[in-house]
């Protein structure tokens, strides 16, 4: 297991790259707001299980997979696109969506959106190559297992981005609550949570693996 102080190193590293706005800060943003904070917490729990998956997949040379064979890391990529896409479209279609309080989470069950999360961030290959590029930094080489450093650290990171990303659905709820009275716009979450998936999206598209 790493030591104290690299895990303080390491938990003041996840703390700047949690904070700073990205894909996974805008997508629970967006659930959060328009779906209230139970989906928003519950797409950050799908997030995090990912997390996991990805330092377990490091720790058995999966990872090492995406930047050996290209093709690998394309397909991965090209698969979370066509994704995205899809989840967009499936926004746009839903009824009843709106800014009501409990509508759009009666109508998306907690394992549909949990599970949203969980493989939106299993098909970003950009995830993986992060923490195969970042975690071995932290790791000991008479540290023990592995694995269990990997498993380490990745709790780590999970639990600063519970506290930061806590945070923005907690804000991401109380701009539902505000924007709940704009009934001239009822389907205004469906088109903002279509719009994120479909950037995010485009973004993975032309990202490339650079």
């Amino acid at each position: 297991m790493p030591d104290f102080s690299t895990l303080l190193i390491f938990a003041a590293a996840s703390l700047v790259l949690t904070a700073t706005p990205g894909p996974d800060m805008l997508l629970i943003a967006s659930r959060s707001i328009s779906q209230g904070k139970s989906a928003g917490f519950l797409t950050y729990a799908g997030i995090a299980l990912g997390t996991y998956c990805h330092a377990l997949a490091a720790a058995m040379g999966l990872s090492q997979l995406l930047t050996t064979v290209p093709a690998a890391y394309e397909a991965i990529r090209w698969a979370g696109c066509a994704y995205l896409l899809y989840l967009a479209w499936k926004a746009l279609r839903s009824q009843g969506a709106g800014l009501e309080p409990v509508t759009g989470l009666r109508r998306l069950s907690h394992r549909r959106i949990f599970l949203e999360g969980l493989a939106t961030n299993l098909l970003n290959p950009k995830m993986a190559l992060f923490v195969l590029a970042l975690f071995p930094q932290f790791i000991s080489a008479d540290g023990g297992s592995l694995t269990v450093q990997m498993l380490v650290l990745a709790s780590v990171i999970n639990g600063i981005g519970f506290l930061v990303n806590g945070s923005v659905v907690l804000l991401g709820g109380h701009i539902r609550s505000r924007l709940s009275g704009l009934v001239r716009f009822p389907r205004l979450p469906q088109y903002l949570l279509a719009g994120v998936f479909a950037g995010l999206a485009c973004r993975l598209a032309l990202s490339g693996r650079n």
